[in-house]
C-alpha cells in the first residue's frame, strides 16, 4: 500500500514538474534550441529557426516539444497566456511572398495531411472549418484568398479551427505621432518585427499586437476580440509553436526569438542576442577545369572543344527562352530540367490526353515530390503566344475550390509549357460518355453542375476583373479526388475590365457551346459563357453530346419533352432512375434557359447559382420561352420593371398578346 502510495505521489510531482518547466520559457536565437521540427523547418547555423525556404508548395513546423497545460482545474477554465516572437519574411523575389505563416496551438506537434499554400500548412480541404480540429492561431497571410473572406495580400488574423479569421486587419500598428494613428507595415519587406498575442483568460478576451522591433510595445492592440477558447485549446496534449507555407512563389519565413507565459507576462526578448538575417542568398558558380601543364597543345585543344560541344549540347536540352513580359510572372517559372526530369523526358506512358492546346503529361517535382500536369504545346498547336499569356495572366492569380489551379509555366524555343495541380479522376466527359466506365451518380453530377456554376460566377463577378472562359464544356471540366468537378483550360480566357465591352473579334471556342451572336458580333461576352454553360448542364444531365444528335438538337430533345409534361425523363438512362425528379427538372431547365437563342433572355450566372442552391424559385414560364426573345431578368428579384427584346423570327408571334402572356404565366 506503501508502495502505491509513494507512485502515485511521484507520478504527481513529474506531473508538476512538467507542467512547470512548460508554463514559461524563452529563446533569444536558436542555437541548440530542443524544438519539434518537421517538413522544410529548420535550425540555421547561425541559430535562426527557418520555417520554409525558396522550395514550392511546401509546409514547415516548429513546436516546442513538451505539451502545455492550458486547463485551470478544477473549473477547467483556461488559464491567461501571453507570447512574444521577433520574426521576418524574406521574399525570394521582391513584393512577391509565399502564402505566410501562423503562431498556432495545436493537439498536434505535426499536422498531418496539412496543406500548403492558402492553408499555411495549419489544415487541408476535408479539416477546414471542423471543430473537432481544436486549433486556434494567429495568421501573418501574405497572399489573398477569396476562399477565406481575405481582406488583402498584407493582413494579421485571429482564426479558430479554420482559415476563415474571426477578425483580421492589415498589417501595421497604432501610433499616436503618426498623422492617422496608424502605420501601415509590409509583412514581405524582409525587415525584423515583434507581435505579441496576449489571452486574459478571466475576460475571455484575445489581444494581438504588432510593430517593428525599433518601436516598443504600441498601446493600442492591432486586433482585439473576446473569444472563449475553453473549448478549443483544453486538454492536456496542447502544443505552441509555429506553421509556415509557400505556394507557386515562395519565402523565408524566420523566427529569430520567442518568449511564451502562463498567467504572468512573457519574458522580454533581448534584441541584441538575435542572429542575424543572411541578405543574400549564395549563388553557385561554375568551377573551372584546370588542364594539366604536362599534356600537349594538341590534346587540350581538343580536351576543350569537347568539354565545349557537351556544355553546349546540354544547354540546348534544357535552353529557356525569357522575355521582360515574363518578369512580374517570375516566381511562378519552372525550369525546363525540372520538368524534363519530372514527366520522364515526357515520356508517352506518362501522357494523359492531347487537345487544341497541346499534350498533357503527368509527373512528379523530385524535390516535393508534388504530382503536376504539364500541359505541353505542340508545334502543330492551333493556338499560340497570345493565348499562352492569357493564360498566365488570368489563371496564375486566380484562386477558388473549382478552378484548375495553374501553379507555374516555362518557355524553352517554341514550346509553351504550363504546370498544374493534377487532377487524378481526369476529364468529366470521360466519365459522361465512355460507357465503359462506372456512370456518375446523380448526386456527384448535381454536385459537378454547382461547383462549376460556382467557378464561373467568380470569375464573371467575383474577382477583380471579369474573366470570359470563352470554352466551357465537359472536356475542360477535371475531378479531382472527390469526384467534384474543376473548371480549367483557361487557354481561351480573356480578360476585361468591370463595366467595359469586351475588345475580342476573332471567333474562337467548340462547336456545339458556341452562342448564336458570336456568329453576327464575333464578341465573347458573360452570356457567350452562359450560352456554354447550359450546353454542358444538358450534356451532364442527359449524358448526351451536344454535336451527337443527328436529327434534332440537344436543346430540341429536351424540349420536347418538357412539352409531354415528361422533362425529367430526358435524365441519362443509365441513371436507372436514380435522382430527385424535382432536382432534375430544375437542372433540365436552368440548361434550357442559358442555352436561350437571345443573350438577353439567359440568366446570370449569380441567379444559375441561386437556382441550384434553392435559394430562388425559377420563373413560371412555359416551354414557349424558349422560342422568343423575351428577357426576364431585369425584373428577376427585385428590379423595377420588365425588359423586352425580340428576334425578328419572333415579330409575329409575340404580336398576339395571348402568346406573350402564355409565355410568362407559364401557360401551354
Amino acid at each position: 500500500m506503501a508502495a502505491m502510495v509513494l507512485k502515485l505521489l511521484f507520478c504527481t510531482l513529474l506531473m508538476i514538474k512538467t507542467v512547470a518547466q512548460t508554463t514559461s520559457f524563452i529563446f533569444n536565437g536558436f542555437h541548440g534550441a530542443n524544438l519539434s521540427l518537421n517538413n522544410a523547418a529548420s535550425i540555421t547555423s547561425g541559430g535562426l529557426l527557418r520555417l520554409t525556404d525558396t522550395g514550392k508548395q511546401e509546409t514547415g513546423h516548429a513546436f516546442f516539444p513538451n505539451p502545455i497545460i492550458f486547463d485551470r482545474p478544477p473549473s477547467r477554465s483556461i488559464s491567461s497566456f501571453a507570447t512574444k516572437f521577433v520574426f521576418a519574411i524574406v521574399p525570394e523575389y521582391p513584393l512577391l511572398g509565399g502564402a505566410g505563416f501562423a503562431f498556432a496551438i495545436s493537439p498536434s506537434k505535426a499536422l498531418p495531411n496539412a496543406m500548403q499554400n492558402q492553408y499555411l500548412g495549419l489544415l487541408n480541404t476535408t479539416t477546414e472549418d471542423k471543430p473537432s480540429n481544436h486549433i486556434f492561431a494567429v495568421e501573418f497571410d501574405t497572399i489573398l484568398t477569396q476562399e477565406f473572406n481575405d481582406i488583402d495580400d498584407n493582413h494579421v488574423g485571429i482564426d479558430i479551427n479554420s482559415l476563415r479569421s474571426n477578425e483580421s486587419h492589415t498589417a501595421g500598428y497604432y501610433n499616436a505621432s503618426s498623422t492617422n494613428g496608424f502605420t501601415n507595415l509590409s509583412l514581405i519587406s524582409g525587415e525584423l518585427m515583434q507581435a505579441w498575442i496576449d489571452y486574459d483568460g478571466l475576460k475571455k478576451q484575445i489581444n494581438v499586437t504588432l510593430a517593428p522591433t525599433t518601436v516598443p510595445k504600441p498601446e493600442r492592440p492591432l486586433l482585439s476580440s473576446i473569444i472563449d477558447l475553453s473549448n478549443i485549446i483544453s486538454g492536456e496534449t496542447m502544443y505552441a509553436g509555429f506553421s509556415a507555407a509557400t505556394g507557386p512563389m515562395a519565402s523565408y519565413h524566420y523566427i529569430l526569438g520567442w518568449s511564451l507565459a502562463l498567467n504572468g507576462e512573457a519574458q522580454d526578448i533581448d534584441l541584441s542576442r538575435l542572429p542575424a538575417i543572411p541578405r543574400n542568398s549564395p549563388k553557385k558558380t561554375p568551377i573551372a577545369l584546370l588542364i594539366g601543364i604536362s599534356v600537349s597543345a594538341f590534346i587540350a585543344l581538343v580536351s576543350i572543344v569537347a568539354i565545349i560541344v557537351v556544355v553546349i549540347r546540354r544547354r540546348l536540352k534544357y535552353a529557356e527562352l525569357l522575355e521582360d513580359w515574363e518578369l512580374e510572372y517570375g516566381p511562378t517559372r519552372y525550369s525546363y530540367r525540372d520538368l524534363f526530369k519530372a514527366t520522364k523526358g515526357f515520356r508517352e506512358s506518362e501522357l494523359l490526353g492531347a487537345g487544341g492546346f497541346g499534350r498533357v503529361y503527368r509527373g512528379v517535382l523530385p524535390a516535393s515530390e508534388t504530382v503536376i500536369a504539364v500541359k505541353r504545346v505542340s508545334h502543330e498547336s492551333r493556338q499560340g503566344m497570345r493565348e499562352f499569356v492569357s493564360e498566365i495572366a488570368s489563371i496564375g492569380r486566380l484562386r477558388h475550390r473549382h478552378l484548375v489551379q495553374l501553379l507555374g509555366y516555362c518557355r524553352r524555343k517554341r514550346e509553351l509549357l504550363l504546370v498544374y495541380e493534377c487532377m487524378p479522376n481526369g476529364s468529366l466527359d470521360r466519365h459522361l460518355f465512355d460507357v465503359s466506365r462506372p456512370s456518375l451518380d446523380w448526386e456527384q453530377r448535381l454536385r459537378i453542375v454547382k461547383g462549376v456554376a460556382s467557378a464561373l460566377l467568380y470569375l464573371h463577378e467575383e474577382w477583380e476583373q471579369v474573366v470570359i472562359h470563352r470554352d466551357v464544356k465537359a472536356s475542360n471540366v477535371l475531378l479531382d479526388e472527390r469526384m467534384e468537378g474543376r473548371l480549367g483550360d483557361f487557354g481561351l480566357a480573356r480578360l476585361y475590365d468591370h463595366g467595359t465591352d469586351p475588345q475580342t473579334t476573332h471567333v474562337v471556342g467548340t462547336l456545339g457551346y458556341l452562342a448564336p451572336e458570336l456568329a453576327r458580333t464575333g464578341k465573347a461576352a458573360k452570356a457567350t459563357d452562359v450560352y456554354a454553360f447550359g450546353a454542358f448542364v444538358l450534356e451532364v444531365a442527359c449524358g448526351v453530346r451536344s454535336s451527337a444528335m443527328e436529327e434534332f438538337s440537344l436543346v430540341d430533345w429536351v424540349i420536347e419533352h418538357w412539352r409531354r409534361g415528361v422533362i425529367s425523363e430526358a435524365g441519362d438512362p443509365r441513371l436507372g432512375g436514380e435522382y430527385c425528379v424535382g432536382e432534375m427538372e430544375v437542372v433540365l431547365k436552368i440548361g434550357l434557359m442559358c442555352s436561350h437563342g437571345s443573350a438577353t433572355a439567359r440568366p446570370g450566372m449569380r441567379q444559375v447559382v441561386r437556382f441550384l442552391d434553392g435559394d430562388a424559385a425559377l420563373p413560371d414560364i412555359s416551354p414557349d420561352y424558349m422560342e422568343v426573345g423575351v428577357s426576364l431578368w431585369d425584373g428577376f428579384e427585385g428590379f423595377d420593371h420588365l425588359f423586352f427584346t425580340y428576334d425578328a423570327s419572333s415579330l409575329s408571334l409575340l404580336s398576339e398578346p395571348s402568346v406573350t402572356e402564355s409565355v410568362l404565366s407559364g401557360g401551354r
